[in-house]
């Protein structure tokens, strides 16, 4: 399978987005804000269908829309914690514009409906030179706010008193989600963030690692959930997104049925 352009360039792009939601994943979990991921990912829909209209990149729209729902999550802060009505609304808004801009489209619908469900098969080499640097940025940007986001996540108050900004690290983290979200959008779709952002993460955490090896953990299972489902979907010619979803959950439902046995 590897004779092919399209399957090697889908390897790379599975790569890249792996690294970077595995980690990012793992403070999302770690903070409970999983939901997030899934918000920003129906509010960048729109952004992305609404791009297709002018004429531009769907992954401009996707990250440009996610990017500005998360600094505004992350302005509101805990405002919006709990409001899961108000939420509920807004998300069901922003699929609702999406479908009309996806109505209204008189040309690369495909390309917006591979946006619900992901086409890692059809990334483009263009379209992977901006998952590089996407990945790069949001790699960098976590390792410098790591530490201080870890403090401020396992003890809010005592960071606040040490005088870590906390609503500056929430919008600075929630762009970073934002950013890849609109990442794994372009792997698993916008309906299915959740198998390679959450399921990986949530995975790791279970293990009860440090910091490090559980980040570390966190991609390292992402890829192989990624490239495992490529593989899968080569062979059995179901769709990717299908075998990554089916893979992140039975990884998860293993670690705990592991954990019962030992623990009996």
């Amino acid at each position: 399978m590897l004779d092919y352009d399209f399957m090697r360039t889908a390897f790379l792009a599975a790569l890249l987005v792996a690294l970077v939601c595995g980690p990012v994943g793992w403070f999302l979990v770690l903070r409970g804000q999983t939901f997030a991921s899934h918000a920003l990912s129906h509010v960048g829909f729109a952004g992305a269908t609404g791009a297709l209209m002018l004429g531009l990149s769907p992954l401009t729209g996707l990250a440009g829309g996610a990017l500005a729902a998360g600094i505004l999550m992350g302005l509101a802060g805990d405002r919006v914690a709990g409001r899961d009505v108000m939420i509920g609304l807004v998300l069901s808004v922003a699929m609702g514009v999406g479908a009309l801009f996806l109505h209204l489209l008189t040309r690369s619908a495909s390309a917006a409906t591979a946006l619900l469900f992901g086409d890692i098969l059809g990334i483009s080499p263009g379209m992977l030179g901006w998952l590089v640097l996407l990945s790069a940025g949001c790699l960098l940007g976590l390792g410098i706010m790591a530490r201080p986001l870890l403090f401020a996540t396992l003890q809010p108050e005592m960071a606040e008193a040490k005088g870590v900004p906390l609503q500056l690290l929430d919008v600075l983290f929630l762009a970073l989600v934002a950013i890849a979200t609109a990442e794994c959008a372009q792997i698993t779709g916008v309906l299915l963030v959740f198998t390679l952002m959450v399921a990986p993460a949530a995975t790791v955490l279970r293990l009860g690692l440090s910091p490090l090896a559980g980040l570390g953990a966190a991609a390292g299972l992402a890829l192989a959930e990624a490239w495992g489902g490529l593989i899968l979907s080569w062979y059995t010619d179901c769709p990717t997104s299908f075998w990554i979803a089916l893979l992140g959950g039975a990884g998860f439902l293993l670690v705990g049925l592991a954990q019962r046995l030992r623990a009996r």
